[in-house]
């Protein structure tokens, strides 16, 4: 009835050919004789001419993106457009509907460079999806979706649906509560990740499970992180092993992105950097592996300096080869960064001249001992340069060096293009410190809690909390974040000593994960699971820099839903509904 070709299909062989298009308006020419209009679908763009004056008339009053039925013989274009599909051919309309009249105002203009407010973006997201870019990263997503589906489905993963009303669970961020009304007082949470269903299928005899799963984490947004909900691919295997996962993510993660994308990708096996060696050298556990630069420790090398700032100090050093040519700006700049932007108390540095000479910085503290030192520890030579960040705690120079690595690999152009590069970051602490509600210090899960710490029961009973590994890692790619995954603890005894070691006891253990807890006792295979999110995998393969943009419709910064209001106040009938009132504070 309206249409019968989309706007992205005619060409030169449909000359002649009667046709019914429909679409948005994208464009309006008024050349005084004839009218030119270029419609547009999510196929592409047909140019329309009219050139009756009834047509004009009724064309005059169309509005850009009004959505419209044109009538029409496709002829030959005299001025073909090459970037176009159907630059070749026009149609000549002999009829106008409009379909949807839109506003003669609009919020901003669609399909154009021009910088919109990203909250005014998401309020009218309906037409911002019109946008070519957007548009497709949307239909990207459906088939990266289908093909991690299909994928999966071939090498034998049944789908299973698990709940999305479940309970609370321990998962690293808040929940979502959800009131029950048939039960006064008690709530539903929604999954931060469907980790205990998919462990108890396993218990249930299924060999192996899949789902692209919705997961629920009142957590702040990021530019790579949805607030809110996120999707990933979850999936789990009886009788496996870490290596047996890994082959998994080795198989389907590259196929996915090969598939969609024009870059290299490496291929599996990727390697695999212990949690702590990644402190050290990339200062974060996500490493951009594409940044040829890396942290060396120098501790030793300033044992007997005069300066001050190093004095009993922890000091990382990062070589820049080829640094001594950057001009004392660029210098000036960096070590602005590192206080303005990641709070370090300054950033030490100096050139290694190709000459010898040993200049600008910190030079003079650096003397002919431990100018020999560095060149035998981290290898810097005439022509480089290096930066030094010092604090007392290891940790934090360690976040500060990897912040300020990152950086000099952003303003060196340093960073490897159009490449994927992966790694699977292994042996994370079981356990780290932490604060209770009082700001005292406690222990507590470092990762999941449902991890099958290395040294298994033996390890919790006899070794210092801190210095336990778990069979937890994470796949990491181009500097986010993939998935993360374990080898799960199927033993009832080693779950509740590991959860007594975060101060739960074993009646916390049975009310709180009773399931679980309950179906350990009935013969539990040995098995383990990872979960690639699937949002971060559409917006690295769309070459994107902000997760809002692969996803239809995004809550904003603040976690807010623009477009539907959400969230927003209820009725008090509601609220009744579910047994809930709200306390206003007073003023």
């Amino acid at each position: 009835m309206y249409r019968t070709n989309n706007l992205g299909e005619l060409n030169i062989e449909n000359i002649g050919q009667k046709v019914e298009l429909s679409g948005w308006v994208q464009k309006i020419r008024n050349l005084g004789a004839m009218i030119f209009i270029d419609l547009r679908d999510e196929k592409g763009i047909t140019q329309i001419v009219i050139n009756t004056e009834e047509l004009q008339n009724k064309a005059k009053e169309i509005t850009t993106e009004s959505c419209v039925h044109i009538c029409g013989e496709v002829v030959e274009r005299a001025s073909k457009n090459p970037n176009l599909k159907t630059g070749e051919i026009e149609v000549v309309a002999e009829q106008i509907d409009v379909l949807g009249k839109c506003k003669s105002t609009l919020p901003f203009e669609i399909n154009t460079d021009q910088e919109v407010r990203e909250d005014l973006r998401l309020e009218y997201r309906f037409l911002d999806l019109r946008n070519e870019k957007l548009h497709n990263n949307i239909l990207l997503r459906s088939k990266i979706l289908k093909t991690l589906r299909d994928r999966m489905d071939e090498l034998g993963f049944p789908e299973i649906q698990t709940p999305i009303l479940a309970n609370s669970s321990p998962e690293g961020a808040r929940d979502y509560l959800v009131p029950s009304r048939l039960h006064p007082g008690e709530f539903y949470a929604l999954p931060q990740a469907p980790q205990q269903f998919k462990q108890l299928l396993m218990v249930s005899g299924f060999n192996k499970y899949f789902q692209i799963a919705p997961c629920f984490r009142d957590e702040d947004p990021r530019a790579d992180r949805a607030p809110g909900e996120f999707y990933q691919l979850d999936y789990e295997m009886s009788f496996a092993t870490q290596e047996d996962v890994f082959k998994i993510m080795e198989d389907v993660v590259p196929y996915t992105f090969e598939k969609f994308s024009s870059w290299t990708v490496e291929k599996g096996p990727f390697i695999r950097i212990p949690y702590k060696e990644a402190m050290e050298k990339y200062g974060i556990d996500k490493p951009d592996l594409r940044n040829p630069l890396i942290i060396q420790d120098v501790t030793s090398s300033f044992e007997n300096t005069e300066f001050n700032a190093f004095k009993g100090k922890i000091i990382k050093a990062i070589v820049v080869p080829d640094g001594a040519k950057q001009g004392r700006k660029f210098f000036d700049g960096m070590v602005d960064f590192a206080v303005q932007e990641c709070g370090a108390k300054g950033l030490a540095w100096t050139k290694f001249e190709e000459t010898g000479e040993i200049v600008g910085g910190i030079a003079k503290f650096v003397t002919e001992e431990v100018q020999e030192s560095l060149k035998n520890t981290v290898g810097v030579n005439n022509g480089d340069s290096i930066f030094f960040i010092a604090d007392d705690e290891l940790e934090k120079a360690q976040k500060l060096a990897g912040l300020v690595r990152i950086e000099l690999g952003k303003r060196l152009d340093l960073i490897e293009k159009n490449i994927y590069k992966f790694c699977f970051i292994v042996n994370f602490p079981m356990y780290e410190m932490a604060e209770d509600e009082n700001g005292n210090p406690k222990i507590d899960f470092s990762h999941n809690p449902f991890s099958m710490p290395q040294g298994g029961l033996e390890a919790l009973e006899n070794k210092d909390p801190l210095d336990i590994l778990a069979y937890q890692y994470d796949l990491v790619c181009n500097g986010y974040e993939m998935a993360s995954g374990a080898v799960r603890n199927h033993n009832p005894e080693i779950m509740v000593k590991a959860f007594e070691i975060a101060g739960y006891s074993e009646e916390d253990v049975k009310s709180r994960f009773g399931a679980l807890y309950n179906a350990f006792q009935y013969g539990t295979p040995p098995h383990a699971g990872a979960a690639p999110g699937v949002d971060r995998m559409v917006m690295l393969i769309a070459d994107s820099q902000n997760i809002r943009e692969v996803i239809a419709f995004p809550k904003n910064k603040k976690a807010r839903d623009l477009l539907m209001n959400a969230p927003s106040k209820v009725t008090e009938q509601q609220l009744k509904d579910v047994h809930i009132k709200i306390e206003k504070e007073e003023k």
